[in-house]
């Protein structure tokens, strides 16, 4: 009998701040892999409502769920009330985060502590209080949402590459204490992708979008359904030993000082 190794019917999974975006485009894929969507917002009942609206346009079954990432009180109650009316969490996504565009020396101590609170501080949280369910059921799949900016500095964006440095060695951690519960805990570190935050920058002739272009080996920016591929495989049977590693969805700009020329 063969095995589908990508297949996800009967899971439930957990993606953090999948009311939009790549967290949505993420979901989808794992929605359309057989599994149940749990998303969440922090603040919006009417973005979770929009958005459960919109997987279930798609036919994909998903629930929503309102709590903030940063508050483990507020975390541990929507855990127990996931598993309870939705189902034990198999496969969890940090997806939630946020960014501050300040220079170093101009940026307030109180944002730096913010980004770090929600891109750091609440995948721990939120892990940490998962995990303890997946370790009595015997196994479970974590991905955190790292960067480009976990490997490389860019301009203005201090507490963000700090939050996500630190989020690439938490997901080693993890992985280090949970692997032998047959946890497999991973990242995903997405390049610079076509949303609709990025659409004033892609237009052509601008400055950054002519950067990107230049700077991406593939010579696009990334689609959003570019990052299917990977959750399914690391939220499956396919990665059950594949632990501590950031996949970089990024069609090549981690492995190249310049997109390649003509010229030999």
């Amino acid at each position: 009998m063969s095995i589908n190794l990508f297949d996800l019917t009967g899971k439930t999974a957990l993606i953090t701040g999948g009311v939009h975006g790549l967290g949505m485009a993420m979901a989808k894929g794992l929605g359309h892999a057989g599994a149940k969507i749990v998303v969440n917002d922090h603040s919006s009942q009417q973005a979770v409502d929009d958005a459960i609206a919109e997987y279930k346009s798609v036919g994909i079954e998903a629930f929503g769920y309102l709590f903030d990432v940063t508050d483990e009180a507020a975390v541990i109650t929507a855990i127990s009330k996931i598993e309870a009316e939705v189902g034990p969490i198999d496969i969890l996504i940090n997806n939630a985060g946020i960014i501050k565009r300040t220079p170093i020396i101009e940026m307030e101590v109180a944002d730096f502590e913010a980004v770090v609170k929600v891109d750091l501080t609440g995948p721990f949280i939120v892990s940490k209080n998962v995990a303890k369910g997946m370790i009595t059921r015997g196994g479970g799949k974590i991905i955190n949402m790292c960067s480009m900016m976990s490997e490389l500095g860019r301009d203005s964006v201090s507490a963000y590459a700090s939050a996500k440095g630190g989020l690439k060695m938490l997901t080693k951690n993890m992985a280090t204490e949970w692997a032998k519960f047959n946890i497999q805990t991973n990242g995903i570190g997405p390049g610079y992708f076509a949303t609709s935050q990025t659409a004033p920058i892609r237009v052509n002739g601008h400055p950054f979008n002519e950067f990107i272009m230049g700077r991406t080996p593939a010579g696009r920016w990334g689609d959003p359904d570019d990052l299917q591929g990977a959750a399914i495989f690391l939220s499956s049977k396919a990665s059950d030993f594949v632990n501590g590693h950031i996949v970089y969805v990024d069609g090549g700009i981690l492995a190249t000082i310049g997109k390649p020329s003509n010229e030999d």
